[in-house]
């Protein structure tokens, strides 16, 4: 795994828990709404098979407008998609979706110290699903299409458009197989 763009501080402590604190003004966004081009968000990336299963569980300091972390997939810097939770006057699970121009998604997220995010790539489709950890069951936040056949790199992302400083720290990485229950099924660990 390695960074996409360079950040400021970042730390691999006990149990594996990455900390990172974002730099000023960061992000990943392409045209849609502001006009403006971002693409030096903080993501740790590493070559991922065509079809996996990746989670983290997060917490952040949350405070700032735009203030968000997550899962990306990266083909190019015109494809991509990044989910997490983001601070939108209040938090809320936050899915952009990006082929050419970026498209953006949220909903309300409930309040809680730590969020848990799973992204399934299988065939053809991006299966996005969050909950806070006090929960067992997974909340469905969007399926993307992806194109099956581009390789693309997956991994962790934070960004803070508004402000530097946001610290984000990650636990509990994995990459592994597809998950391939039916779509309903996959509420359930």
């Amino acid at each position: 795994m390695d960074w996409l763009s360079a950040i400021p501080q970042f730390h691999i402590g006990a149990g594996g828990v990455l900390e990172v604190t974002t730099a000023n003004e960061t992000d990943f966004w392409r045209e849609t709404q502001y006009g403006f081009i971002k693409d030096d968000g903080h993501a740790f990336l590493a070559d991922a098979p065509l079809e996996f299963t990746l989670t983290v569980t997060l917490r952040g300091d949350f405070a700032e407008l735009y203030d968000h972390a997550g899962l990306m997939l990266r083909a190019s810097e015109t494809e991509w998609l990044k989910f997490g939770v983001e601070f939108v006057g209040v938090l809320q699970w936050s899915a952009v979706m990006t082929h050419g121009k970026s498209d953006w998604s949220v909903q309300p997220a409930p309040q809680a110290p730590e969020y848990a995010f799973r992204m399934i790539r299988r065939g053809d489709a991006v299966i996005m699903h969050a909950r806070d950890t006090a929960s067992r069951r997974w909340v469905l936040q969007r399926v993307a299409y992806f194109d099956p056949s581009r390789d693309a790199r997956a991994g962790v992302m934070a960004c803070s458009p508004k402000r530097e400083g946001f610290h984000v720290a990650f636990r509990e990485f994995k990459l592994e197989p597809p998950d391939l229950r039916t779509l309903h099924d996959l509420v359930e660990d």
